[in-house]
Order: structure tokens, then sequence, then C-alpha cells
């Protein structure tokens, strides 16, 4: 929802219990901030299970570690996850998480979800 005051011009709230996950490359998600919203960057809200190796040829993702734990693929690497956690992953890099996570992702710029190249 979008609403213009005076004072702030445009803002965004959205609740993550309001907006009904979908299945995509990570598992289920809902988008917070959207490309249809026009903000400079996109966040979604990942409930991460049986994540698929891919990579973003436009676009830079931080991955912030709400709960779980488990590990990360980037490229060659793997690195542990758990609460509190944040990763960047700069486009071209090849990632996935393994494990129960919940993410909040932060994806610049807008776009995301029409550069997801599965490798796997």
């Amino acid at each position: 929802m979008l609403t213009a005051t005076p004072a702030t011009g445009k803002f965004l709230r959205r609740d993550p219990s309001e907006v009904a996950p979908w299945a995509e490359t990570c598992g289920q998600i809902r988008p917070l901030v959207e490309e249809a919203d026009g903000a400079a960057a996109e966040v979604h809200h990942v409930e991460i299970d049986h994540a698929k190796l891919h990579y973003h040829a436009q676009t830079d993702e931080f991955y912030y570690v709400i709960a779980g734990t488990g590990t990360m693929q980037l490229d060659e690497e793997t690195i542990e996850l758990h609460p509190g956690v944040v990763v960047y992953v700069p486009r071209g890099v090849r990632h996935k998480a393994v494990g129960k996570l919940t993410v909040l992702t932060v994806c610049i710029p807008r776009g995301v979800l029409h550069d997801i190249h599965e490798v796997e």
C-alpha cells in the first residue's frame, strides 16, 4: 500500500502476514517491496527450502538471516548461516542457501524476479 502525506511524500508499509507467498527458486517468497512499487530496491521475505543454484546477471543481493541455520554456497565456497548473519552476493555469483531458513533479501536494483538464471 502506497500512501501520500504532505510531510513525507510517498511511503510503503507492507505486513508479511498480509502477502500471500508463492514458490520460486529459493522456496516460498513474500515480496514486501516489489518492482511495481517503484522503489530503488526490492525486499523479499523468503522461507528457504531446497533452493536451486542460480545467479543474477543484473542484480546484487543482501541476505539477512532471520531464523534457522544452514549453509550458503557462493561459487566454490560454502559459508555457515545462522540468525543475524548478513551475506552480500554480487551479481554473477552462483549461489544457493541450504537448510530451513527464513531470510530477508534486499535486491538492488529492482527487477530481480526477471533476472534469475538457474544453474541446476
